[in-house]
């Protein structure tokens, strides 16, 4: 997901993106470990999804 489009959601909406993809990041922990994950790839793009969730939400905390 593209930053313009978080900044676009509520609070709410990004903490529950956060939980999703925090949810996502350990499933694919699980499929490594279990050597069923074939596109590895994905891990680095949900990581810098959440850090990127994690920026817009640190912003939105400092701007209060």
């Amino acid at each position: 997901m593209k930053p313009i489009e978080m900044r676009a959601k509520t609070t709410a909406e990004l903490d529950k993106e956060l939980l999703d993809l925090r949810r996502a990041q350990f499933s694919m922990r699980m499929q490594v470990a279990t050597q069923q994950l074939t596109n590895h790839s994905q891990i680095g793009k949900v990581r810098k999804d959440i850090a990127r969730v994690k920026t817009i939400l640190g912003e939105r905390g400092a701007a209060k």
